[in-house]
């Protein structure tokens, strides 16, 4: 969101507040606005924002997506850090794919940094669609879900659909 001094007079100065958003961000970020001017040397004014945004727990990325075949195994990994000194716990708490999908929790760097590595199950094909939960320690940030999609065919059916 942008708020500007509309006319400024010739060799005046003005204002312009630019407004970011950040849920959904975190770490650095870089935002741009394009400014158009009178000024026939400088018709548009590139500005930037550059920011840090600290947040208690980042996880990268949010969403696992399973395009594979049903006979191949494929492994995804999401990475969860604490964004606070105070240590991390996770608790999983609720996980609907578990006849689809196998997760582990590795613990990187105890408190601080996990990851959680996800393998599709062999032999299961069809879409779905579900959340992996955990409940942590930290008031701001209670439940954490990672999204997992799964696309996943049988390589019969493809090679049936090709000659057709």
């Amino acid at each position: 969101m942008a708020l500007f001094d509309k006319v400024i007079p010739p060799g005046g100065e003005g204002k312009i507040i630019l407004e970011v958003n950040t849920k959904g961000f975190a770490d650095n970020i870089t935002k741009a606005a394009r400014v158009y001017t009178n000024d026939l040397q400088n018709k548009i004014i590139w500005i930037g924002i550059k920011a840090f945004v600290k947040v208690p727990i980042v996880v990268s990325p949010g969403l696992v997506f399973f395009s594979c075949f049903a006979e191949d195994t494929v492994e995804k990994v999401v990475t969860i850090r604490a964004g606070h000194d105070m240590p991390l716990s996770l608790k999983p708490v609720s996980f609907p794919l578990s006849d689809k999908v196998e997760y582990r929790i590795e613990t990187v760097e105890e408190g601080r940094l996990f990851r959680v590595v996800f393998t599709n199950k062999t032999g299961v094909s069809g879409w779905y669609n579900g959340l992996l939960k955990f409940e942590t320690n930290y008031p701001e940030k209670p439940v954490i879900n990672i999204r997992v999609i799964g696309q996943i065919q049988t390589r019969n059916r493809v090679l049936r659909g090709k000659g057709r």
